[in-house]
């Protein structure tokens, strides 16, 4: 068997050794060429998934992506073809969860904000949203949680959007749809953008095009700028470099990457792919993870803030991330959002650290306790 893989999906050459030839390409250059003789596919948001790029797939019987959302893939060609296609949902809600919670960190550090009693407004309360909202909760935030699809589907307890976007900090966690009542593409679009109070704080750890990035740009050049958190841009890799300078925290897609949401990706297809050929499996995630440079803390005490702050530092600085993208983008090198990417340094998740002595509240912030 032959599997073509994106090179930044780890783990790929240890999960099938011995049971497939595996090749590793850039994912977003992948040509339809490379696909000639290619049994399984496995790929990450970063490649479009179509018509065009399938054209010479003479062998393909498999697809999957290491990734939550399916937008860059045609599933209903894959159907069409009797191509078999598998996803990783869930994969990398913790890595968004402990970015949230560092972001979330700093911008209440920002402004001078003690972040219990304030208001986040979760826009999309899937997987990834709803561990968001446990972390916020676990912070003393009050969360609105906002999902039209599942008060469709008769989930109580939920807000409208624009109730949402009058919350202290609004975080969207929703895929890029262009149809439909639901759609998100522009989801904050110029109209609402500019009915946004100054003193709101807005996070998109998604995808870019939900939100309208010029609009975003003439209202941060304004006289009442908000505060942003941008890890997702519109037209990735492309970047509106004239709005960097009036973001708070700037980073290259990257809020998922964690060292833990790259190998559940990687597994899932992994289990994936052994039942499509009706092999076993012959691995665990876990073996896959080497041990964390920091294991775990003692606490004498529940810790406040700023403690809380220097805690999820030891384990992610989100401030590193902000400071390479700034760098990339002042370098004027014509690939840098994709070799930030590419080059991410090992990022453990928070649950890779204990919290001993007092353990009280760090499972809902993310830690082991």
């Amino acid at each position: 068997m032959k599997v073509l893989a994106d090179e930044n999906m780890p783990f790929v050459r240890e999960l099938f050794a011995g049971r497939a030839e595996v090749i590793t390409r850039p994912g977003r250059a992948l040509n339809p060429v490379e696909l000639r003789d290619i049994d399984a596919l496995l790929v990450r948001s970063v490649t479009r998934v179509d018509e065009t790029l399938l054209s010479e797939a003479n062998r393909l019987s498999f697809v999957g992506t290491a990734t939550i959302g399916c937008d860059h893939v045609d599933t209903g060609l894959l159907a069409r073809r009797g191509i078999t296609f598998a996803s990783a949902p869930g994969c990398n809600k913790v890595a968004v969860g402990d970015y949230m919670l560092a972001a979330l960190l700093r911008v209440a550090s920002h402004k001078g904000w003690r972040l219990a009693g304030k208001t986040l407004a979760v826009v999309g309360a899937g997987n990834t949203g709803s561990e968001v909202a446990r972390r916020a909760e676990g912070l003393g935030m009050r969360v609105l949680r906002c999902d039209p699809l599942l008060a469709e589907a008769g989930l109580s307890g939920l807000v409208d959007y624009d109730d949402a976007l009058t919350a202290d900090i609004v975080s969207f966690h929703v895929p890029i749809t262009h149809q439909g009542p639901y759609a998100t593409h522009h989801l904050l679009s110029r109209e609402r953008i500019k009915r946004l109070r100054e003193n709101q704080v807005l996070i998109n750890a998604c995808r870019g095009d939900v939100w309208n990035n010029q609009a975003l740009l003439e209202r941060q050049q304004g006289e009442q700028p908000l505060t942003l958190v941008m890890d997702v841009w519109e037209h990735e890799p492309a970047v509106l470099a004239e709005l960097v300078p009036h973001v708070l925290i700037a980073t290259p897609h990257i809020a998922g990457y964690s060292l833990e949401g790259k190998a559940r990706g990687t597994f899932a297809l992994y289990r994936a792919l052994c039942a499509h050929g009706g092999q076993p499996e012959h691995h665990t995630l876990a073996e896959l993870l080497p041990p964390p440079a920091v294991a775990s803390v003692h606490l004498n005490d529940t810790p406040d803030q700023a403690l809380l702050e220097r805690l999820v530092r030891l384990v992610y600085d989100i401030e590193r991330d902000d400071r390479d993208f700034r760098h990339g983008l002042a370098s004027g090198e014509p690939g840098f959002f994709d070799r930030l990417r590419k080059d991410y340094s090992e990022r453990r998740e928070l649950g890779s650290l204990q919290w001993r002595g007092v353990s009280e509240g760090a499972e809902a912030l993310g830690f082991k306790a």
